[in-house]
């Protein structure tokens, strides 16, 4: 009998540590294939630093072909055209094909920037969701630093990713400061979510205290339940909405440069598939991370299909964090080890949220437990460990990595910053 072959559809975050545990887990019962888009990984939380000039992009990129090969995985970086779950085969971006046992859908999403009229690095604003993108907005900045202007840093409607927005604003802020021209430069925060941080989670411990607080502080004005209508040069339309959904005011924002994290979707060779995928293309899974109707697919991050936390007049994406992508992760390995036994899968994600909010000078961390309310443990806080937490858990992550290493990381975070706030990167 041929041996299985179990392939992983992207290799970011979630898809590169899977192949890891995954392998590990059936132990030569199956090999391994990583499909990516390109040879690299980004650690893509490290996106606002690039953009200001506190990381250079090679820092913080890892080159995955030698690093799967020693692990014993294949990998090509053609990336996906199609994924026909019926003939269980993955058409490749140069016309080749991959045939799979069991797949992993990792792909992260796709970012819809198309959706709003001058929406994006391609029209008129910035994005930090790619490390390509940072970089852009690195040079964009530098122009902004010697010509003075308005900034506009936030979320579009449809988001579901917010700590990296509030991020991104208290970085410009510190970085302004201390080139000594943060009075020239008036900042406003745009965001879909009903008050500030909500986080797409209905907020976690004071995170709206903390937050509001820490944007009047910074001089930094905001306008929630926002609708972004259109992007000109230098402009942008934005439609604040009352509860009900009725416009409240409509506001004109000048800018000089203007980041805000865009809607998601499921990525295109997705969309469309019935059973699959919902219709915005995220992909549907059980309490065991696999797809009620093609039941060796599994699938975990961002590409998967998760309600919100409640109705809001403008839609607010619920956030995959790091913690939640490890737990899923995890669940799908074990599930294939127990299915390699011959058993039924019972492992679930924990569904927890631990996040470190960088702001230069400081930061917000916060642990929900679960993500989702209502919650056993819903804790915040603040202070300058923040920042070197997520110093330290860059340089960590990023030796995961490059090791090739599968132990699971974000539980004894959670416990180091619960416990003592105070964290050790051993």
């Amino acid at each position: 009998m041929d041996e299985s072959h179990v392939v992983v559809l992207g290799a970011g975050l979630g898809g590169t540590i899977a192949a890891y545990e995954i392998r590990e887990a059936l132990k030569g019962k199956a090999r391994v294939t990583v499909i990516s888009k390109g040879d690299d990984y980004w650690f893509v939380p490290s996106n606002p630093w690039v953009v200001v000039g506190w990381r250079e992009p090679e820092a913080i990129r890892v080159h995955l072909p030698s690093v799967m090969e020693k692990r014993g995985i294949a990998f090509t970086g053609a990336g996906a055209r199609q994924v026909d779950p019926d003939a269980n085969r993955i058409v490749l971006n140069d016309n080749s094909y991959i045939d799979y046992d069991y797949l992993v859908i990792a792909t992260g999403p796709d970012l819809a920037f198309d959706e709003i009229a001058g929406f994006g690095p391609a029209h008129h604003t910035v994005s930090i969701c790619e490390t390509a993108h940072a970089a852009a907005a690195r040079d964009k900045f530098e122009e902004l630093c010697a010509n003075p202007r308005p900034i506009v840093v936030g979320a579009a409607q449809g988001a579901s990713c917010y700590g990296p927005a509030y991020e991104m604003a208290m970085i410009l802020d510190t970085e302004l400061k201390r080139r000594e021209i943060r009075d020239k430069v008036p900042m406003t925060f745009v965001t879909p979510e009903p008050y500030i941080g909500h986080l797409g989670l209905d907020g976690v411990g004071d995170t709206k205290g903390l937050l509001e607080s820490e944007m009047r502080n910074r001089h930094i004005k905001w306008i929630t339940n926002a609708k972004v209508a259109s992007v000109e040069p230098g402009m942008m339309h934005v439609e604040e909405v009352n509860e009900d959904g009725s416009t409240k005011k409509l506001h004109d924002l000048d800018f000089g440069w203007a980041m805000l994290m865009p809607p998601f979707r499921g990525v295109a060779a997705l969309r469309g598939i019935e059973g699959l995928v919902n219709p915005r293309g995220f992909v549907l899974v059980d309490k065991h991370q696999r797809n009620p109707k093609y039941r060796n697919v599994f699938g975990l991050g961002v590409c998967i299909a998760i309600p919100p936390t409640g109705p809001t007049p403008v839609p607010v994406g619920v956030p995959k964090t790091g913690f939640m992508i490890e737990s899923m992760v995890t669940a799908i390995a074990q599930n294939l080890k127990e299915i390699f036994a011959g058993a039924e899968p019972t492992h679930e994600a924990t569904w927890n949220a631990i996040c470190l909010a960088d702001f230069g000078d400081g930061g917000v961390a916060f642990v929900a437990k679960p993500q989702i309310p209502p919650r056993n443990t819903n804790w915040s806080s603040e202070g300058k460990w923040v920042h070197l937490a997520k110093i330290g858990f860059e340089k960590y992550f990023l030796r995961k990595i490059r090791k090739g290493e599968s132990e699971p990381f974000y539980e004894k975070l959670a416990l180091h910053v619960l416990g003592i706030k105070k964290l050790r990167f051993d």
